[in-house]
């Protein structure tokens, strides 16, 4: 009798030994203080931080996938992401049924910024302006305006160089993350700090979590309402304010 409580042991351990990691999704255009991605890892930010906290309290490892936004698309549309953090309904092309969604635990505001000497233009001026954006992502508030030439839409590869070429007077104004702005303006002298001109969207963000039998969704889904209800994603933001 004494056999069975250790070969129990034994059975436990590998179960646990095999539950792989949760594979989280991380779009490379991200910054700071969104994520930081050295080397093509991600090593720090609000989402790692947030990411890295939700497996823990599920008891699993989080395994982070630094891709292209539409590589992200594709694999959530085949399941082979388990949990994608920073989304809201109105930025997917697909509805993702297999997914289920998370209260949500941080809002997004996209402004539109100029530099602080760079004046103004009036109406009759607009036509034609460049502005500086993120390559695949979409500007409802600006959509219509892409669309008919009104204005000119110049990509960057990530919100970081979206700011440096506007600080660097490539185009006279560009849209950011209110949150990646002032980041990027603490290492800006007084004269050289970007401006919010105007407020282009707010956005409640959440994460989906695959609704799968090898995934823990219920717990994840718990997990982040327990966090909200903690103060944890309050206390993340207040790290990288």
């Amino acid at each position: 009798m004494r056999l069975l409580p250790f070969l129990l042991l034994i059975l436990c351990t590998g179960a646990l030994a095999e539950e792989r990691p949760l594979r989280f999704s991380v779009t490379e255009s991200w910054a700071m203080p969104m994520m930081r991605i050295e080397d093509g890892q991600a090593t720090g930010g609000i989402l790692y931080d947030l990411q890295m906290r939700l497996a823990q309290k599920v008891g699993r490892r989080a395994e982070l996938l630094v891709m292209p936004r539409k590589r992200v698309q594709q694999m959530l549309v085949r399941g082979e992401i388990d949990v994608r953090c920073y989304v809201n309904p109105a930025w997917l092309q697909e509805s993702h049924y297999q997914y289920i969604w998370s209260v949500p635990f941080m809002v997004q505001r996209d402004v539109l910024v100029r530099r602080t000497h760079e004046q103004p233009l009036r109406p009759n001026q607009v036509q034609g302006e460049m502005v500086g954006a993120v390559l695949g992502f979409v500007y409802p508030a600006l959509e219509p305006m892409f669309t008919s030439g009104h204005l000119l839409r110049d990509d960057a590869r990530t919100q970081e160089l979206v700011l440096e070429k506007l600080e660097a007077n490539r185009y006279r104004y560009a849209v950011s993350n209110d949150l990646m702005l002032h980041w990027f303006n603490r290492q800006q002298p007084a004269q050289r700090k970007l401006q919010e001109v105007r407020e282009l969207s707010t956005d409640l963000v959440s994460c989906i979590v695959r609704d799968e039998p090898d995934v823990p969704t219920m717990k994840l889904l718990r997990a982040l309402v327990q966090m909200s209800n903690d103060g944890e994603f309050e206390a993340i933001l207040a790290k990288y304010r």
